[in-house]
């Protein structure tokens, strides 16, 4: 099986064309637990599949490293992007993506046939406790306070695609971000577990963030989760409507006008051919 393996913003992905090969998706998930093995495969964040649909100009099916399906990826979107356009399957600067979340219209910019960078829809996101979910008498989970590991930390869960939990915090420390990440993941308040970013504001357009991905763990960087924080941070009144969100991995604009959009790059790191 051939493949490709890219980056956004330090966030990797195995891309394989899947429009003709007849796999159904308890193989998908199988397989991508076997290809994001870093140990004992390629090694990656997901796996996107190229398909065909009626809905939009192409679908987008993404699975995590532990098997289970991804309703969105932002990162992992940008990424498809490059791969259906630099293999010729969408030949074209905009063209929209079928996802669980919905179809996003994207927009590439070009020079000379090369992709300097890729702007995605990401949808309007929802404060809404029942669809995020979190389990709270509460219309919306914003700056609540859970206790974690005996600590008291502020929460704001947002529906960006997946499930988002954001904690503004004076520093950023990866070991604490795993800590205490993996298990807000798993808190009973979510029952569709959650993923949890770790922000910092540097300024009124500038936030740093550091993320524990579900279904992966510590990430890079993480599109939807970038998206998530903005758009608390900007609900919060920290930071205006055009914020540059730097992660481990780089740094991504995200823009909140009718919707939100994120604007980064998408890499190829390398080629070649999956024993499965």
């Amino acid at each position: 099986m051939k493949f490709w393996k890219l980056h956004g913003i330090g966030n990797d992905f195995i891309a394989i064309d899947g429009r003709f090969d007849g796999i159904d998706q308890a193989d998908y998930s199988m397989l991508a637990k076997k290809v994001c093995n870093r140990r004992f495969s390629v090694g990656a964040d997901g796996l996107l599949i190229v398909k065909n649909t009626d809905k939009a100009d192409i679908e987008m099916v993404y699975y995590n490293t532990d098997g289970s399906r991804g309703e969105m990826c932002g990162n992992g979107l940008r990424c498809f992007c490059k791969y259906v356009y630099d293999n010729s399957i969408l030949r074209k600067d905009e063209f929209s993506v079928f996802t669980l979340d919905g179809i996003k219209n994207v927009v590439l910019n070009t020079d000379s046939g090369n992709i300097n960078s890729i702007k995605v829809n990401m949808g309007i996101g929802s404060f809404l406790a029942n669809d995020v979910p979190v389990l709270t008498d509460k219309k919306m989970f914003v700056e609540e306070e859970v206790e974690i590991l005996g600590r008291k930390l502020k929460a704001t869960s947002i529906l960006m695609g997946v499930p988002h939990t954001v904690i503004l915090v004076d520093e950023l420390d990866v070991d604490f971000t795993k800590k205490y990440g993996k298990e807000i993941e798993v808190n009973k308040l979510y029952p569709n577990k959650t993923n949890v970013n770790f922000v910092k504001v540097v300024d009124k357009y500038n936030i740093s963030v550091r993320t524990w991905e579900r279904g992966c763990g510590y990430t890079l960087g993480c599109g939807t989760g970038m998206t998530a924080s903005a758009m608390v941070c900007n609900y919060l009144g920290k930071v205006e409507k055009s914020v540059n969100v730097t992660s481990e991995g780089g740094t991504v604009k995200i823009d909140i006008e009718d919707s939100l959009y994120m604007t980064g790059p998408a890499v190829k790191i390398c080629e070649g051919f999956l024993e499965v």
